[in-house]
């Protein structure tokens, strides 16, 4: 056989080891029916194949056996052939068909091979076997237990339809039903807070039992930050709220039960406070806006009153308006009266000289009335401050004021009056809902179920998370065969 012949097989040789799987490879027994397999297309493959596994194992009768039949057949078809050459050229045409059986082989034998002791030392057992076995010695044994407090709360108001007036309620709106989502949702808030954190902090010192109390990888860093604890506190503290009935669970871990007990019982105290104090505040803010708001309009309802009162003994009158009314009635008085006197005196006339004692009077009488009507008449145009000389003379005004202007400022004061009474009543009415609605907002943080204390730990959960570290690693593990396989089949 000539050097470039041997050359061509070694190469064959090489390619069918990276191909065949490394278990087959280095065990010669699993060698044998690799190279029956490959035996009748490419016979001088098959005997190189077996050279190699009688270096694995040189004891080996069947393999010494089946290397000197693959020989003798070797040497009894060289002398069927004219040259060395010629037996290439049928290896190389048969080449092709080889890739095929190959492949179909190291399928075979990855299903028919058979597990050995040296296996576990194999990867698969590294990244299988030991990393479970110590994922679930951590989760039995090493795995600090935590136990979990329960307490359920639920927020109230009062129902104040009971104390009052049916009109009342419909015009502040109590007896609505409202949702109560953005309560729990409020309280929710606070509980996870940095507020509710820090208040913790002072008087449960939450932060060292969660140093001292876990495990390594349970418990928190001794250089925790603030916002390192406020995560932990967060992951170990649940709120549950139940959108139907709006009942507000909380859990609560702890690495001891009385630790956990005592911390929900600190969380139910302090969010009580939370609730009935931002009540309080919302009504007592809204209250105070009314009442100053009362006080203004009362201030002017009694400055509106002042005014009257002073404008009334400024002009010595009780009611301009009625006194107005007196003097125009008076004066028509007059009025007809003169008008009949001097019919009656031109009735005498036409009779009587002017003489006569009954036309003199008459004419003094209505000379009197004429000169009555014409101070009534300024009466009616000025109001006099200090009265007149005479009955008779014209009077004297120190400090007139024209009736129509008295008339038009009692009516400017009269009507700021009425504004006053009518903004003061209706003040009155935006009291007493503003009392009603103050009293609707209260709200109040009932306790449905007190802080439990545990008997059994509720974490760390053993059985689900050992199945569960499995399936993870298995899932893990074939994704990566499927990229090796796919790796070789493409190289």
């Amino acid at each position: 056989m000539s050097q470039q012949a041997v050359d061509k097989i070694e190469q064959r040789f090489q390619d069918i080891g990276l191909k065949t799987d490394k278990a087959i490879w280095d065990d010669g027994e699993e060698l044998i029916g690799l190279a029956k397999q490959v035996e009748p297309n490419d016979i001088y493959l098959a005997r190189r194949i077996m050279q190699r596994a009688r270096n694995l194992k040189p004891q080996s009768e069947q393999i010494n056996k089946e290397l000197e039949r693959l020989s003798t057949k070797i040497a009894g078809k060289a002398k069927q052939t004219q040259t060395s050459s010629s037996t290439e050229k049928n290896v190389a045409g048969n080449l092709n068909k080889n890739k095929h059986i190959l492949k179909a082989h190291s399928f075979y034998a990855e299903l028919s091979k058979k597990p050995r002791f040296k296996t576990y030392t194999q990867p698969w057992f590294l990244l299988l076997i030991l990393p479970f076995v110590l994922f679930a010695f951590y989760q039995l044994v090493w795995a600090a237990p935590r136990y979990e407090s329960r307490a359920q709360l639920i927020i109230q108001q009062p129902d104040g339809m009971a104390t009052m007036d049916p009109s009342m309620a419909i015009l502040s709106g109590l007896g609505v039903s409202s949702s109560s989502t953005a309560d729990t949702e409020i309280a929710k808030a606070y509980i996870h807070s940095e507020d509710m954190l820090n208040y913790l902090q002072a008087h449960s010192n939450i932060k060292q039992h969660y140093y001292e109390g876990g495990d390594i990888f349970s418990r928190l860093s001794a250089n925790a930050s603030i916002e390192d604890l406020l995560k932990y506190y967060q992951d170990h503290t649940t709120i549950e709220i139940d959108e139907n009935s709006g009942v507000i669970k909380i859990l609560v871990q702890g690495f001891t039960p009385e630790f956990a007990k005592q911390l929900t019982q600190t969380i139910v105290n302090r969010a009580e406070w939370y609730i009935n104090s931002i009540g309080h505040q919302l009504a007592d803010a809204q209250l105070k806006f009314i009442k100053t708001e009362h006080t203004k309009v009362e201030q002017r309802l009694r400055n509106a009153q002042s005014k009257i009162l002073a404008f009334q003994q400024k002009n010595n009158l009780l009611d301009p308006e009625a006194e107005g009314a007196a003097l125009q009635q008076i004066t028509y008085g007059l009025e007809s009266e003169i008008a009949t006197k001097s019919a009656q005196l031109k009735g005498l006339r036409s009779t009587m000289t002017e003489k006569a004692p009954q036309v003199v009077m008459l004419e003094a009488e209505l000379s009197a009335l004429k000169i009555q009507l014409e101070l009534e008449r300024e009466r009616l145009s000025q109001q006099q401050g200090t009265g007149s000389n005479s009955a008779t003379a014209k009077p004297v005004n120190t400090n007139d004021t024209a009736v129509s202007e008295v008339l038009a400022q009692f009516s400017d004061l009269k009507i700021e009056l009425e504004l006053a009474i009518k903004g003061y009543t209706a003040s009155e009415v935006s009291l007493d809902k503003a009392r009603i609605e103050a009293y609707r907002q209260l709200k109040y943080l009932i306790v449905v179920e007190a802080p439990t204390l545990p008997q059994d730990n509720q974490y760390p959960k053993t059985l689900y998370n050992i199945l569960l570290f499995a399936v993870l690693q298995l899932m893990l593990f074939g994704i990566g065969k499927i990229i090796l396989a796919t790796v070789k089949e493409l190289r």
